[in-house]
């Protein structure tokens, strides 16, 4: 069986349609580092989490580490991707232009 998927996207005025709101405030919230936190837990584990967007004293869990450097290594990541999530959402980046 084949299945087939198509997407497209429509830029307005500098800013991707399509995309909510509370979404891209959600990904400038996970961007900020100091959002995010690393428990350890009972097993010896390290275990990020980010901090709830509304709530201070609401905490999610994301992943489980073995080491705490693993564990700021995976939070180092996650920001960098919404930071990225958020310049797609501005509009596609000049790369090169021809004269």
């Amino acid at each position: 069986m084949t299945y087939y998927y198509k997407t497209y996207s429509q830029i307005t005025q500098g800013e991707r349609q399509g995309v909510a709101k509370e979404t891209i405030e959600a990904w400038k919230h996970l961007a900020e580092k100091e959002n995010w936190r690393i428990t350890q837990l009972p097993n010896g584990f390290y275990q990020t989490e980010y901090q709830d967007i509304k709530e201070e004293d609401i905490w999610h869990d994301v992943t489980r580490r073995e080491t705490i450097e693993s564990a700021e290594s995976a939070i180092d990541g996650s920001v960098e991707h919404y930071q990225k999530r958020i310049d797609f959402v501005k509009g596609p980046k000049v790369i090169k232009t021809f004269k």
